[in-house]
Order: structure tokens, then C-alpha cells, then sequence
């Protein structure tokens, strides 16, 4: 059984929550700050070591508090695990949304929505680690989940609105739909993160990696556009 108690008999969290009770000179009592400190540490544990390898010491560790009160906050590592994942989904939501597409001729849509999608995906890499560890869990979770279907519901609907706008232009193919247009951009972006390592080391120069980022983000533009436009 593990000792929760530190010297002299007197129990860790006791001496963290007199500390948050009594805050020192100069120190101001912040839980809503440290509850906010455990959820980052926790995305990048789940990030770099995965469900099954994150530990919920090192969580409390990095946040600078105790195992005690990652649990007094968030129960188990399974709970902080599904409030980490709906948070990533969230996350690339809600910067599609931010674009405005609905402002853009359909065609100009699509080119912002693959260029800020491989951007996200290049500068959020932990997002990829979070969903590839789900899907290493086959899903375990993201079904469990009461909101990340619905968190998701807008990747699916922003795409419909821009093709239907193509379409109507007669810009745009009669058969390209939504949910196919999403797994293509999704592919080449994630790919671009997932696969960095051993694509580059196997194919690319490792003295170039920004003019080959460059090149793949409009590639990826490319791609999209061939694919729906007549």
C-alpha cells in the first residue's frame, strides 16, 4: 500500500490543502489555476506516453501539486483521459469555425479550411498522439463519450455548406460529398504529423524541413481542390 503520509505522521494533501487554506506572503490561493495546471500536464502525459502508460504521479508532478489532489479534482486517469480527448476534438472544431468560411467564395473555402486544418495539425502534434492513441484503445472512449459526436457534428456540416455553394456555382462535382472530402484533408494532414519521423528520415532532407512542410501544405490545397471541382 502506498504511504500517503509524508514525516512526522502528517498527510501530503493536508499539507497542500492547508497551504491553498493559508496561502503564504505573496502567494494567492488559485484551485481553479491548479485544477487548470493538472488538465495541461495531463494532455501531455496522455500525449507522450498514452493511456496506458501515463502515470497519474507524474500528472500531479508537473502540476506541481500532489497524486491526491489530481484525484480530489478529476476521480480517476480514465475520467481526465475522455475530458483530454473531448477537449482535442474540441480544439480543431472550434478553429474551423473561427475561419468564417461561410464568408468565402466555395472554392477560396476550401483552400483556407486545408491550409488552417494542416496548420493546426502541424503546430498541435499532441492532438495526433491523443486520437492515435484512441484509436490504438479501438475507440474505447470516443464511444463512450456523450458529446465528442456532437462536438464533431460541425467537420461534416461546414463541408456540406461549402459544397453545396460549389455545386450550385457549378464549380464543384455533383458526387463529392462531405464526410469524403473531410477523410482526404484529414489524411494528408495527419499523415504530415504522425508520420514525420520516419517518412523524413526515409525520404526527405533533414536540412529542408520547412520548404518540404511547405510544399505538403499545398499539396494537400491541391489534392482537395482536384478532388471537387469539375
Amino acid at each position: 500500500m502506498v504511504n500517503l503520509c509524508g514525516e512526522n505522521g502528517v498527510n501530503d494533501e493536508d499539507k497542500t490543502l492547508s497551504s491553498q487554506s493559508s496561502p503564504a506572503p505573496g502567494r494567492k490561493n488559485d484551485p481553479i489555476g491548479l485544477k487548470q495546471r493538472i488538465f495541461d500536464s495531463a494532455l501531455a502525459e496522455f500525449a507522450e506516453s498514452g493511456l496506458m502508460g501515463a502515470r497519474m504521479e507524474n500528472i500531479a508532478s508537473n502540476a506541481n501539486t500532489t497524486k491526491r489532489m489530481v484525484v480530489y479534482h478529476y476521480k480517476t486517469k480514465e475520467a481526465l483521459y475522455m475530458l483530454v480527448l473531448e477537449h482535442v476534438y474540441r480544439g480543431i472544431r472550434q478553429h474551423e469555425l473561427d475561419l468564417d468560411l461561410s464568408s468565402f467564395p466555395p472554392a477560396e473555402a476550401i483552400v483556407k479550411l486545408v491550409e488552417a486544418s494542416f496548420d493546426f495539425h502541424v503546430s498541435h502534434p499532441e492532438f495526433i498522439r491523443i486520437v492515435s492513441t484512441e484509436n490504438m484503445l479501438r475507440g474505447r472512449f470516443i464511444r463512450q463519450s456523450t458529446s465528442i459526436r456532437e462536438i464533431n457534428k460541425t467537420a461534416l456540416t461546414l463541408l456540406e455548406d461549402i459544397l453545396a455553394r460549389g455545386k450550385q456555382s457549378h464549380l464543384f462535382k455533383e458526387d463529392a460529398q462531405a464526410r469524403d472530402v473531410h477523410r482526404l484533408i484529414s489524411s494528408l494532414c495527419v499523415h504530415q504529423v504522425a508520420n514525420q519521423y520516419t517518412f523524413g528520415a526515409l525520404f526527405e532532407n533533414p536540412d529542408e524541413v520547412d520548404l518540404q512542410t511547405a510544399h505538403y501544405r499545398q499539396l494537400a490545397v491541391m489534392v482537395a481542390l482536384r478532388y471537387v471541382m469539375k
